[in-house]
């Protein structure tokens, strides 16, 4: 959960400050190259992911997960201390693309470890949950530390200079460390993996077909939240007038009604076999949402659909992990991988067109309607999912291994 937290506010600190840095870095405050940058500069970051992700989960397969989840944390640590010194864009860029290829590490081989070690359908529905919890409290700390040190460094007489830039970055490399140092002393890998019924059941073209289907949903949720994410910082400073502290203040919302919406689809409350059956709706929501953003003006009226987003968004990522890694067996680290660089590449995609599209004149709201459109197009994708997910002779055990008879 620290691991997963800590990669969570290094990516999420920047969101709010990018645009003022960009501003700081170019010397212009010209709208286009801003809104340009910020969004590149986001992609770039889950560009890395959606490129090493696999790799890593491939990795952790065939070696182990703890010593990939350490390397990933270090290295991560590591690349933001020396981005905190980096002085030029180009040296901004590279540091972004770094920062996701160790980040990149972490996800598919942290789900994977907990996967390992899964007794039932619950028990792996409970932690998947945590995991998701802490990553989203991440987004949570993240934006609103970094929008609280801008509005600092601009309220007092030093201004806001290079110092103020290097405290969320160094604070991100500390908290880095301290999850490596708690995965080195207290985490310790799995003795055996375990092969769920679900996994055994599904033959491999039919797992196959599945896992490309959550691949194509983790795809079009990601890159909805990415196109909304530059979309909403951009509005915020150009459109609404909002400094970094209140951009951020929207970002934690954002974060807020995750982790609700995420700690109700796998409570008590809901069975884990029932979750299937959330994933269209929430897609249908997740693109009306989208569409209404940039038609509200009001601070009010925007915060209300902006948590319309985070609800339907936040529900996508536990439902589509669960259900790979439950139909994974033996290869969770490479599928979840899988996962994980359909996620990263949707939200590379949709943090570099929201920048570009976000001033088209000739295209009002362009970046909030195509990300609502291509939302709509994965819909398709989680059609008929459920019934592959569950076939109808299933008895409702899956994740539960299965007990030998006394004949054998």
């Amino acid at each position: 959960m620290v691991a997963m937290f800590a990669v969570s506010v290094g990516y999420s600190i920047v969101l709010p400050i990018l645009p003022f840095l960009v501003e700081r870095l170019t010397g212009t405050a010209d709208a286009a190259t801003l809104s340009r940058h910020t969004g590149l500069l986001t992609g770039t970051y889950v560009l890395a992911i959606f490129l090493f992700a696999p790799l890593w989960g491939k990795l952790s397969d065939r070696q182990a997960r703890r010593p990939v989840i350490l390397l990933g944390l270090t290295g991560f640590a590591t690349t933001f201390a020396l981005f905190a010194l980096f002085e030029s864009l180009p040296l901004l860029y590279l540091g972004r693309f770094l920062a996701g290829l160790f980040a990149a590490a972490v996800a598919p081989a942290a789900y994977a470890l907990v996967g390992d070690r899964a007794r039932s359908k619950e028990w792996r529905a409970y932690c998947f949950t945590l995991l998701n919890v802490a990553a989203t409290a991440g987004f949570f700390v993240g934006p609103l530390l970094g929008g609280l040190v801008l509005r600092v460094s601009r309220e007092t007489a030093l201004g806001g200079g290079k110092e103020f830039f290097l405290v969320p970055f160094l604070a991100a490399a500390g908290l880095a460390l301290v999850a490596a140092l708690m995965i080195w002393v207290f985490v310790n890998e799995a003795t055996q993996r375990r092969t769920t019924e679900a996994a055994a059941r599904i033959d491999k073209p039919n797992k196959q077909t599945i896992i490309l289907r959550l691949e194509a949903i983790a795809f079009v949720g990601a890159l909805a939240i990415g196109a909304f994410e530059v979309g909403l910082s951009l509005r915020g400073k150009q459109t609404l007038g909002m400094d970094a502290y209140q951009i951020g203040m929207m970002f934690a919302e954002c974060s807020i009604v995750m982790l609700v919406v995420q700690a109700l689809v796998f409570s008590p409350l809901i069975k884990p076999d029932v979750t299937r059956w959330f994933l269209t709706p929430s897609l249908v929501v997740l693109a009306l949402s989208l569409v209404l953003v940039p038609l509200l003006s009001g601070y009010i009226a925007t915060t209300l659909a902006v948590a319309l987003i985070a609800a339907s968004a936040g529900i996508l990522p536990p439902i589509v992990t669960f259900w790979a890694s439950l139909v994974a067996g033996k290869t969770q680290g490479a599928d979840l991988g899988r996962i994980t660089a359909a996620a990263s590449f949707g939200q590379a995609v949709g943090s570099a067109a929201g920048g570009l599209l976000f001033d088209i004149s000739f295209l009002p709201n362009a970046t909030f309607n195509a990300a609502a459109i291509i939302v709509l197009t994965g819909v398709a994708a989680s059609l008929g999912l459920p019934r592959l997910l569950v076939p109808r002779h299933h008895p409702g055990n899956a994740g539960i291994p299965a007990k030998r008879s006394r004949s054998t």
